[in-house]
């Protein structure tokens, strides 16, 4: 899918000026990549802003996000998707399955039909490397710094419009971004009253159901929506049901110079667990096959656990004031406050009576030191903490100063709900009871300056400070310190208003997560983000290409192997490095047709990378960086006869990936191409009820088998020869939906 924002669309219609990332150092990696750009067309045509169903909207990308989004002022490479543009496949699918035709974007989905935990990854970098924002409120875990869209079910149905910034991107509040910034908006207030309720239904029992309303401007000033969403799926894979709840409810009071919105948004989702994958065999015999909640009865027979589970409600408030002071100077400030709770419940056999801290017992004369039991694992935090933002604006100078506080308390704790043993045990015991505190505070100054016609100079500083203690078995006593100064500075050149350049260099910082301690002892990253671009617009035929060279120090790259809860594990590598290049096009073929294709070639190396294989440290010498295919190519090809009507194909293609570092045959995951075909269409109605609006979506039309995430690990076998050491290495593997359907109605009122 590709993104084009209303401030792009303006474009068309006057001055081209925008912006990217990159400086100097590294010639010779930079030059090599500058000979791909005179090989290269890319293009990126703008569409006129097509008019909401749901009352006049008025969109306040330049009041809540102006800190933290990009236009074509700023020498930065991004994207953005609009609600008009995700509506016809809007059906109950995640976020990142709706971004999965954005340039260098590979989506997966543990259930593997795109309902429940699904992830993505940019550039090979992947979810814990992506900083998301909300409204410029972070929205990454603050410890795992992952991305769990699960837990706000349907939100595609409440977002306005988003930004994705590949690269360092700007300064923005929240974790550093190392593959890429992506920045939601959620809803504007409409001045006009609606209501609409859709419904749609498909394959594997999936069902999504909502209803959302406004309320207009009463008075000229206030207004109130919301959205209550419910979604169920049995899931692609065997048991990975899902039953999600979401909402999302705003208050909004608006005059000439002041905006005030009130929100309140969340969910409850248990998601039947699928993170367990499975063998090349299995892949080949048995793809829906999910070990997750199997054991074997008195019997011998095998069963599943009927509550192997995770259970977790989030929900989400923040209060965002906007003051227009004059015609130079505004100001945005909000405060955030995130509640989480929840569980993630198991069957496990024959476990040791040591991992929970029980006393072996006798039972009928026999030593008993192992027990089946049912636990649950759980996780209660706080985040909470509070952003601000300056902003001046004359005919040459744009100057943003801003920053932000936030504070993350998590207890973590396990109990055993039934024992088939119980030895000492008492009610509510817990096994273990961890807790941590993460905070985060940032400031950033940046400024766009317009030295001509032609030239503008862009700079862009930020200091951000991280502290982080915990106190778990799994990652030691932690109490770490860290300070970041992470500064950007950019060129763009206007040929005319048809061609614009940009070069940008950035550097930014980033701390381990609670996983990289539980994997070792890590160190902070770093990195260095050359850019280089340029742009064309006409108003038929537009054209965005770049490339870039991500230089990192200590990257913590992801190793393959997963820990016991299905989280991937990461490791310093040292040196690596990332060299791409990026095109995205729009072309418009006719009053009828138009293409959006996209294409990001890429090459990702740990350099002079070392493993210990059969006892023996070597060195690899430059081994591909894991989960970072060297190909990934998107395709829309769209066809609107009319206003009503609209009919797409849409393609995927991802080159073979390394699921580990070491370059094996082994954890080699193949090429894929996935096809869609999608259909929207409307009936407009005289009456009552104003129009409705019927999709189609059809995944993967040709039935390929894809398998777009798995796992690798090895280990070291001392035993089977004893005098010897032998390397050993497994893999796992994630296969996404054949064929498969949704289909919905929606009416609006």
């Amino acid at each position: 899918m590709k993104l084009y924002s209303i401030i792009q669309k303006r474009a068309v219609l006057g001055s081209l000026r925008q912006s990217q990332n990159n400086n100097r150092n590294h010639f010779k990696k930079i030059a090599s990549a500058l000979a791909l750009i005179g090989l290269s067309v890319t293009m990126s045509a703008q569409e006129e802003p097509i008019d909401s169903l749901e009352g006049e909207k008025v969109v306040l990308d330049e009041v809540l996000v102006q800190g933290v989004r990009a236009t074509k002022e700023f020498p930065i490479t991004f994207s953005d998707l609009d609600k008009v543009e995700i509506a016809p496949r809007n059906l109950g699918q995640d976020i990142p399955i709706l971004m999965n035709f954005m340039p260098a974007v590979v989506t997966t989905s543990d259930a593997g039909a795109g309902i429940g935990y699904t992830s993505i990854r940019v550039r090979g970098s992947d979810a814990t490397r992506v900083n998301v924002t909300i409204n410029g409120i972070p929205y990454n875990d603050a410890e795992s710094q992952g991305t769990f869209w699960v837990n706000m079910p349907d939100f595609a149905s409440s977002t306005e419009s988003l930004q994705l910034q590949r690269g360092v991107g700007t300064s923005t509040n929240g974790a550093g971004a190392f593959g890429a910034s992506l920045n939601m908006l959620t809803d504007a207030f409409s001045e006009e009253a609606y209501a609409r309720i859709s419904s749609s239904v498909g394959s594997f029992n999936t069902l999504r159901s909502n209803v959302k309303f406004s309320t207009g401007l009463m008075n000229d000033h206030v207004e109130f929506s919301g959205r209550l969403s419910r979604i169920t799926s049995d899931g692609y894979v065997d048991r990975a049901s899902s039953e999600l709840d979401g909402y999302f409810l705003q208050g909004v009071y608006n005059d000439d110079n002041t905006l005030v919105k009130a929100l309140l948004f969340g969910g409850h989702e248990i998601t039947y667990q699928a993170w367990n994958g499975i063998t090349a065999d299995q892949l080949v015999n048995d793809r829906t096959y999910n070990s997750a909640g199997e054991y074997t009865d008195d019997d011998g027979n095998i069963q599943y656990y009927e509550n192997e589970v995770d259970n977790y409600k989030q929900d989400h408030f923040q209060l965002h004031w906007y003051e227009t002071w004059n015609a130079a100077w505004n100001t945005h400030l909000a405060v955030h406050y995130t509640r989480g709770r929840g569980f993630f419940e198991q069957y496990r056999e024959d476990d040791d009576f040591a991992t929970y801290g029980l006393e072996p017992l006798t039972v009928n004369g026999e030593l008993v030191e192992t027990t089946d039991l049912i636990r649950r694992r759980w996780l209660d935090n706080d985040f909470y903490g509070a952003i601000f933002s300056a902003t001046y604006n004359n005919e040459n100078l744009e100057l943003i100063m801003g920053g932000g506080y936030n504070e993350y308390k998590g207890d973590h704790f396990g109990e055993i709900i039934w024992a088939e043993f119980a030895s000492n045990s008492e009610i509510r015991d817990r096994y273990y009871d961890d807790n941590s505190t993460k905070t985060d505070f940032n400031v950033y100054t940046k400024a766009n300056y317009r030295l001509s016609d032609q030239w503008s100079l862009f700079g862009d500083l930020q200091y951000r400070g991280v502290t982080y203690q915990a106190n778990g078995e799994d990652t030691g006593l932690v109490d770490d310190t860290f300070n970041f100064f992470n500064p950007k500075a950019g060129i763009t050149f206007d040929l005319n208003h048809n061609n614009n350049f940009y070069f940008s260099y950035a550097r930014a910082n980033r701390e381990p997560n609670r996983n990289d301690y539980e994997n070792g002892s890590p160190k902070p990253e770093k990195l260095n983000d050359f850019e280089l671009g340029w742009r064309y617009v006409s108003p038929s035929f537009q054209l965005n290409t770049n490339v870039y060279y991500m230089r990192y120090k200590d990257q913590l790259v992801l190793t393959g192997e997963l820990n016991d809860v299905g989280a991937p594990l990461r490791s310093n590598v040292g040196d690596s490095y990332r060299l791409g290049l990026e095109i995205d096009a729009n072309v418009r073929l006719s009053r009828t047709f138009q293409w959006r294709p996209n294409i990001a070639l890429s090459d990702n190396r740990n350099i002079d990378f070392f493993f210990e294989r059969d006892g023996v440290l070597q060195n690899l010498g430059n081994t591909r960086i894991a989960y970072s295919p060297r190909l990934i190519a998107g395709n829309i090809l769209s066809y609107q006869p009319n206003a009503n009507l609209q009919v797409s194909v849409l393609s995927k293609f991802v080159g073979e990936q390394y699921m580990g570092n070491i370059d094996s045959d082994n954890s080699l995951l193949d090429s894929y191409t996935q096809t869609d075909f999608n259909v929207q269409y409307t009936i407009n109605m005289n009456s009552f009820v104003k129009s409705i609006e019927i999709s189609g979506l059809v995944n993967n039309i040709f039935d390929a088998d894809i398998v777009s995430n798995g796992y690798f690990f090895t280990f070291n076998d001392d035993f089977s020869n004893p005098g010897t050491v032998t390397t050993v290495e497994g893999a796992g593997y994630y296969p996404q939906a054949g064929i498969n359907f949704l289909v919905g109605a929606t009416i609006n009122f």
